[in-house]
């Protein structure tokens, strides 16, 4: 079973304190070892909604959050991880290599980054794929937490511009692992759906003007350009483009304003500005 495995791959884990909690995200967590807690939310609330649930049942100097699917195959992650961030002041989130141990498999896409480059390069980045990541916990609260109303797709990108808009760098870790199988990239029309209308929620709830038009329309020409033969994928794109637009982008707990014009030219500068 993919989440006992995950599970027991934290609790291996060597050299640091651990304090567990799995979220059952629409069902009920269990036959779980008795060293974990669990949450229980009744209904979906969505994958970043049902993280943020977990936080404040765990205590720690820092959080690492792991999909169902995942699993750390080194014993010593999360103490390597803890030494990084301990020795780095600047850095507020780590994202580690993701690969399939079986495999031996690194998608590109797993890279947060325009540039791939070797997966085993190291590297700032302005994005994060979600399923393993670890942070300070004080630089988790500051930046409001994960953005609950996305319910699926582009999370990690809010998360990440949040964090650098602490003061603090987001670091892709080519020489850390975390394990995943691969799978069939191949998308269904909610996923069209709901990449288009967060993607228009990312500008709306995160950049000032005119930096937010400049992001929802460079990424329009994208989608356009890259499925302009396909329309089952554009019709649902262009329903969750227009949601975006229509629909609240804000949860009634969340309130958090735009990151700062000093944030933009800081990953303008790294050669990451948010328009792309």
């Amino acid at each position: 079973m993919e989440l006992a495995r995950g599970v027991q791959s934290v609790l291996s884990q060597r050299g640091v304190g651990l304090d567990v909690v799995i979220v059952g995200n629409g069902w009920e967590p269990v036959g779980l070892p008795e060293a974990c807690k669990t949450v229980h939310l009744v209904e979906n609330l969505g994958i970043p909604a049902g993280r943020n649930a977990g936080v404040e049942h765990v205590d720690g100097e820092f959080l690492f959050f792991l999909d169902d699917d995942a699993w750390l195959p080194d014993d010593d992650f999360l103490r390597q991880s803890a030494g990084y961030l301990r020795e780095h002041d600047d850095v507020g989130m780590i994202q580690p290599r993701i690969e399939d141990p079986e495999t031996h498999e690194r998608p590109r896409r797993w890279i947060p980054r325009l540039r791939k480059g070797s997966p085993l390069h190291s590297s700032d980045v302005f994005s994060v794929i979600e399923l393993a990541l670890v942070l300070r916990r004080e630089t988790f609260d500051a930046t409001g937490g994960w953005p609950g109303s996305f319910f699926y797709a582009h999370e990690g990108i809010e998360l990440a511009w949040r964090v650098w808009d602490c003061g603090k760098r987001v670091v892709y870790l080519g020489d850390l692992r975390a394990a995943h199988p691969i799978f069939d990239p191949s998308r269904h029309a909610e996923y069209f759906e709901l990449n288009a209308r967060n993607r228009v929620w990312l500008a709306r709830r995160n950049l000032p003007w005119p930096v937010s038009w400049a992001y929802v329309t460079t990424w329009t020409l994208v989608q356009l350009i890259r499925w302009r033969n396909r329309p089952d994928q554009l019709k649902p794109w262009f329903a969750g483009w227009r949601r975006g637009w229509t629909e609240n982008p804000w949860n009634r707990e969340e309130s958090r304003g735009k990151i700062r014009w000093s944030t933009v030219a800081a990953m303008a500068r790294a050669g990451r500005p948010p328009v792309v």
